[in-house]
């Protein structure tokens, strides 16, 4: 079975804990996606939700899907977000930011009573940082930035290359709040709620692509079908 079908199956797992009524967080990127076009079926079908984008992608994608959408402006509170996520470890925390959007994946989730994460089992390991953590920073003073992200690795005990994202043109990439990414592999993190209020606490970081405490239940789908684990 290739990953883009049992990404579906994870998407669809997820679909069974939507009630009518709810008020949902809607993820970004190629599993959340699949979520996204599952629910306007199921919308279709007469359910009544309501939804909050990650992305503008999203809000697009959500749009042509028929699925009705507000803001965190009009309600304060989301039922349950729904999210993919680039790495998930026993303790349900995640690296997330891939897609770029984990700034406003990040505000939806904290918004939320529960974040379902929804993935295919290979994003499932022992310690996060196989994948590049991507932090959002502000363009000003970068230089500066990247020296307090320097010293803060160096406080956890990691390091790795720091990497200005780019487009597919060739140019910087933008996220949808105007600011640039910097992804860096660092291999295992030994501590990472230990990092994540280190890099929290540098003032050019907007925001970075660890999850700590945010995940409640992950549904992973292999090739031995959906697996379903609570956070601890």
């Amino acid at each position: 079975m290739d990953m883009d079908a049992l990404k579906r199956q994870a998407a669809a797992r997820a679909l069974e804990e939507v009630e009518s009524g709810m008020r949902l967080g809607l993820g970004t990127g190629s599993t959340a996606k699949h979520f996204v076009d599952l629910l306007g079926e199921k919308v279709r079908a007469g359910v009544k939700i309501v939804g909050v984008p990650t992305s503008e992608a999203t809000r697009a994608q959500a749009e042509a899907c028929g699925v009705p959408l507000t803001t965190l402006d009009e309600i304060d509170r989301l039922d349950i977000t729904i999210d993919g996520a680039d790495e998930i470890n026993p303790a349900l925390d995640l690296i997330k930011g891939g897609g770029g959007a984990l700034l406003r994946e990040k505000i939806v989730a904290s918004a939320s009573a529960r974040m379902i994460v929804i993935a295919d089992d290979s994003k499932w390991v022992e310690r996060l940082g196989r994948f590049p953590l991507p932090i959002e920073v502000i363009p000003f003073g970068l230089a500066a930035t990247q020296r307090a992200m320097g010293e803060a690795f160096a406080k956890a005990g990691v390091s790795g290359q720091m990497l200005l994202r780019k487009s597919a043109d060739g140019h910087v990439f933008v996220t949808d709040g105007g600011h640039w990414i910097i992804d860096v592999r660092l291999g295992e993190i030994e501590d990472p709620p230990r990092l994540a209020g280190l890099l929290s606490a540098i003032p050019g970081v907007v925001e970075h692509g660890l999850f700590i405490g945010l995940g409640s239940t992950a549904i992973l789908a292999g090739a031995q079908g959906i697996r379903v684990i609570q956070r601890p």
